[in-house]
């Protein structure tokens, strides 16, 4: 039960006759905070109403599980970044411009402190003793005729201009989200007088002016604090690790049996006659905070992947050093699985939709793997029957949000070498990487080493060469995943799903040094037939 007493209201109503509008708010109470968001999607831009829906349950997502040692202020201004960085590079990836653009207000309650950030127009006010104080920054023109002109906004840049703030907040406080819509119909005194009601009174007064036929789409939503805990604060970790672990030595009950990894930081444990896998953070996280930062993301990242594709990773309430644990899969790593023969064709098809169906399952949460490849995945049983388990949470991040060579050389798309993010596309190619090497036992473009600038132009060798085994759509599939020209390539894990799941739909893949009549076989032999047809017919009338 929540320490805080806050009374919520929320209401979104469209323009005119519309049933539907571009607005979009999320209010979450939980144990410990409160959070509200509101976002306006612009109306100019063709997917302004997707951009405000994924941006509040993004962030509300994002907030309610955030890492537990990262401040309120770093969270919040990390999650918008990220949202950002997704909405505008999907829009120019999909678009080449500006499309999924929204506005955002946002607030966090927690004990006695409120914690608020917006970008673009739509406001948040504070009413406290009957005073109505405006807390957001306008990011729109100052001059006169052009107040609708926004300066900032989310997806509009792949830099976001925040504007953050803090306070101290007290019992009968009222808080008030809300969209220009709803700013720009309401003078100062009506939003005071209708906010002693709520939001949803405030929303139905400005539909009223125009007889419920709004200009623009309105949103409010309202917080009002009847009760707060001023000594709920975070729990401030002061977790240690150890420089060296050893085998035998005990960690909260868990009994160290192996090293798995070379830098002894991820051990094969043991409890309770149950065996796990326990990865503790790197000795320089205490010296270093980006070290620090990446392990306590990869924890936070491994604590939402709750889907069969992963293990799922547990951190103990009462552990004494900082650490997580997994349960540990039985199996063999599927380098190891293909080293002495290939997959099967049917096994491998089998490999292809898995990794597709969690590549999906991640970039629903905005996420991307980052290190696709046959190490990362362990071949395990159920039920008598042989399965794919991905292992590493290390490497996983923000769809868009890595430019550097973060992953395997041999398995990084031809763009992630000139510092392009990190997409759909780059893990679509690695995913056909992955593909090519579980069936012929070779890299496409040969094993390219760290610090390597690899060249794409040589003509892979046709996985059907090396493996005859290999059906001709399916080799098409992985050729097109290998395409180093992104037009060609899949542009999304479902076009290639849709293919894999579908032989028969497959479109043929052409190398494009391949001439125009191995290209068109079929069309060739058809205008051939018909031209000597024709030529006999003519060279008989004429005998």
């Amino acid at each position: 039960m929540s320490k805080q007493s806050i009374v919520t209201s929320g209401l979104t109503l469209a323009k005119g006759s519309q049933l539907k509008g571009d607005d979009f708010y999320e209010i979450k109470t939980l144990e410990n905070i409160t959070i509200a968001i509101v976002c306006d999607g612009v109306g100019s831009a063709e997917r302004g109403a997707e951009a405000a829906k994924r941006t509040c349950q993004f962030l509300a997502h994002s907030l309610k599980n955030r890492p537990r040692s990262w401040t309120m202020e770093k969270s919040i201004k990390h999650f918008i970044e990220n949202i950002n960085r997704v909405l505008y590079m999907e829009s120019m990836a999909d678009h080449e411009r500006e499309e999924l653009v929204t506005t955002l207000t946002l607030v966090v309650i927690e004990g006695d402190r409120l914690y608020g950030a917006n970008v673009g127009d739509s406001r948040i006010y504070l009413l406290r003793k009957k005073v109505l104080e405006q807390l957001s920054d306008d990011h729109a023109m100052d001059e006169e005729g052009m107040e609708n002109v926004l300066t900032a906004a989310m997806g509009l840049d792949e830099n976001v201009t925040i504007h953050y703030f803090e306070n101290n907040l007290q019992v009968s406080d009222r808080i008030l989200l809300c969209s220009d819509g709803l700013h720009t119909e309401l003078s100062e005194e009506e939003l005071t007088e209708g906010l002693a009601q709520s939001a949803s009174f405030l929303v139905k007064q400005a539909s009223k002016k125009h007889n419920d036929s709004l200009p623009d789409d309105t949103t409010g939503v309202s917080l009002e604090i009847k009760e707060l805990d001023s000594h709920l604060t975070l729990l401030k970790s002061d977790l240690t690790a150890q420089e060296h672990y050893k085998a035998g030595e005990e960690i909260d009950g868990y009994k160290l049996l192996k090293s798995l990894i070379q830098n002894e930081r991820t051990w094969l444990c043991e409890k309770r006659g149950l065996q796990y896998v326990i990865k503790f953070v790197p000795f320089e996280a205490f010296e270093d905070e980006i070290i620090l930062d990446t392990f306590v993301k990869e924890v936070w990242i491994a604590k939402r992947l709750k889907a069969g594709f992963f293990p799922k990773a547990v951190v103990p309430k009462n552990r004494t050093q900082r650490y997580y644990i997994m349960p540990f899969i039985e199996g063999k790593s599927l380098t190891e699985f293909i080293e002495k023969k290939p997959l099967s064709v049917e096994f491998a098809i089998e490999l292809g939709i898995f990794l597709l169906k969690m590549s999906q399952f991640l970039i629903r949460l905005d996420l991307v793997h980052g290190d696709i490849k046959p190490e990362n995945i362990i071949v395990t049983e159920r039920k008598g029957k042989p399965v794919f388990k991905m292992v590493d949470f290390g490497s996983i991040t923000e769809a868009y949000s890595d430019i550097s060579r973060v992953g395997t050389p041999s398995y990084l798309a031809p763009e992630r070498f000139k510092q392009v993010p990190i997409s759909e596309q780059t893990e679509i190619y690695s995913i056909g990487v992955t593909l090519y090497e579980v069936l012929t036992q070779k890299y496409p473009f040969g094993e390219i080493e760290p610090f390597q600038t690899p060249s794409f132009d040589k003509k892979i060798k046709e996985p059907t060469e090396l493996n005859t085994k290999i059906p001709k759509w399916l080799e098409s599939i992985i050729l097109r995943a290998l395409e180093p020209n992104t037009d060609v390539r899949y542009h999304n894990y479902s076009e290639m799903q849709y293919e894999i799941t579908n032989p028969t739909k497959v479109k043929p893949y052409f190398d494009k040094s391949t001439s125009f009549i191995q290209r068109n076989e079929m069309m060739v032999y058809k205008v051939g037939f018909i031209g000597m047809l024709v030529f006999n017919i003519i060279q008989f009338m004429w005998s």
